[in-house]
């Protein structure tokens, strides 16, 4: 058989298949598969026959044979099992595809691809496998997509000529575009565009200028790259429609660079002047927009200040109607409770603040009392009767004392028909011993409540509330505002007193409290 033409007539079949035939085989012994040693050349739409032959002659009805694109999971067709097998066959070759094994027995298969598509064009696989041996061959499928005829037409006058256009789609692979005059000399195209539609199809935008009066016609071909096929369309151009030189552009000509320089020189100066006034409307801009910056910010740092001001009455509002839930603010916690005037047997009062206002503070709230490490009684002493009833408070500073107890001790009444243990007290206190922290509810002999205590900051200044009709007792940390314990208990039965030494407490019969 002959050689692909480069011209196609117009009885040219749907499929065309090369025909010389080279071996494509490896070292492995048994086998070997021999495919086309050129491309096959298919007309889009048409169907393609890909044959595969093994070497040497023998029956291949019992092996597995697939065909696949760049990789095996890429699959076009698998036949195994004397039948085909569409399970891992891709979308775009399901009923499409065909093993064509009229000579299977003698090792020779075709692949059948019917309605031949762009997306075909490009190289398939003939893989073989009998057992543990396989082999294949690669058949590389062409497509040929003829466009239609191309469409040459007049844009106008351009550059001293006339632009001529000239556009086709249709085709597969992209094809070449070429002018010619009426005599066969080739044309520079003046700009050229390809574009690629949905289906993979090329069409193809050449335009031209002619600036030569004297050529009657210009032809645009466009051919296809694989099969040489062209198709060819021309367009007469009448000398009329070329632009002609009227007398005044050639006394233009002359003056016009006079003109050109007289307004660049003008159109400097006034690009000067509207540079200068956008300079000066933007710094009056700039300053305005700074000015209404500050504003906002001004205006938002208000509206924070005024949220943070009512968000802390409302939440101050919240603690008054439910105080006693909270164990938070002990500053406002001070408002529902009356100051206690207490002071230390045989010790100062000290004052950490000169300011005189400070100091008539301190003689209308709670006194801050300052304790050493000489003796280990009672060192506080209430400057008025016992409590009996009320809300009370006083605050003691503990500095960085190791030892101390601090807190209230009871006195039964004479009421309360414990007459007979009159003498016996009964402390609620905070005991520090060391690093170590505990709460003790407590007589001198027993214990009542003994509760370890973790305090990671190790308070300074305590200040104690007593709520003699809720009989809460409570401590606050005022180094940080924080809350130590509570003691809830019965009912008061007698007369309570502060107690405060620098020491813990020593349960034993023998010691007097």
């Amino acid at each position: 058989m002959a050689g692909f033409p480069s011209f196609l007539p117009a009885g040219f079949p749907p499929t065309l298949l090369l025909l010389q035939v080279s071996m494509w085989c490896s070292p492995v012994s048994g086998f070997s598969v021999k495919g086309p040693a050129q491309p096959i050349m298919v007309l889009l739409g048409a169907d393609a026959s890909l044959p595969c032959q093994l070497s040497p002659e023998q029956s291949a009805a019992h092996m597995q044979i697939r065909w696949y694109r760049a990789k095996l999971s890429s699959t076009v067709l698998v036949y195994q099992n004397g039948q085909e097998q569409g399970g891992e066959q891709m979308l775009e070759y399901r009923g499409r595809t065909e093993l064509v094994g009229d000579s299977i027995g003698k090792g020779a298969v075709a692949l059948l691809i019917q309605h031949i598509r762009a997306s075909d064009d490009g190289q398939y696989r003939c893989h073989f496998k009998d057992g543990h041996i396989s082999q294949e061959a690669i058949v590389e499928l062409r497509v040929i997509g003829l466009g239609s005829a191309p469409h040459v037409y007049m844009m106008g006058p351009e550059d001293r000529g006339i632009r001529v256009l000239c556009s086709s789609g249709g085709w597969f692979p992209k094809p070449r575009v070429q002018w010619r005059d009426m005599v066969g000399v080739k044309l520079p195209s003046r700009s050229e565009s390809q574009t690629q539609d949905g289906d993979g199809l090329f069409h193809v935008e050449a335009s031209l200028v002619v600036t030569d009066s004297s050529l009657d016609n210009v032809t645009c071909s466009i051919q296809n790259p694989f099969s040489g096929q062209e198709k060819v369309s021309a367009i007469f151009l009448p000398e009329p429609f070329f632009p002609r030189t009227s007398p005044w552009k050639t006394a233009l000509a002359g003056t016009l660079p006079l003109l050109v320089l007289l307004l660049v020189g003008i159109s400097y100066t006034g690009w000067r002047e509207h540079k200068a006034k956008e300079r000066e409307v933007k710094k009056r801009q700039e300053e305005s927009h700074e000015t209404k910056k500050m504003k906002r910010e001004k205006k938002a740092a208000l509206r924070v200040k005024m949220n943070l001001k009512a968000e802390l009455e409302r939440r101050k509002a919240l603690y008054n109607e439910d105080w006693k839930k909270a164990l938070l603010y002990p500053d406002w916690r001070k408002e529902h409770f009356q100051p206690a005037l207490v002071t230390l047997n045989h010790e100062s009062f000290h004052q950490n603040n000169s300011d005189p206002e400070r100091e008539e503070d301190v003689r209308e709230e709670t006194r801050v009392l300052l304790c050493n490490k000489q003796g280990d009684c009672n060192l506080i002493k209430l400057d008025q009767k016992e409590f009996t009833s009320g809300r009370h408070y006083w605050e003691v500073d503990i500095e960085d004392t190791d030892e101390w107890t601090l807190g209230i001790y009871e006195k039964p009444t004479e009421s309360s028909g414990l007459l007979s243990h009159l003498p016996q007290r009964k402390f609620s206190v905070l005991e520090k011993k060391g690093r170590e922290y505990r709460a003790l509810t407590c007589s001198p002999q027993n214990i009542f409540l003994e509760e370890p205590l973790l305090i990671e900051k190790c308070p300074r200044k305590i200040v104690i509330f007593l709520d003699y009709e809720d009989s809460d007792i409570s401590f606050y940390n005022m180094t940080d505002g924080t809350h130590i314990f509570s003691f809830t208990q019965a009912k008061f039965a007698g007369s309570l007193y502060p107690y405060f030494k620098l020491k813990s407490m020593e349960l034993s019969p023998s010691v007097q409290y």
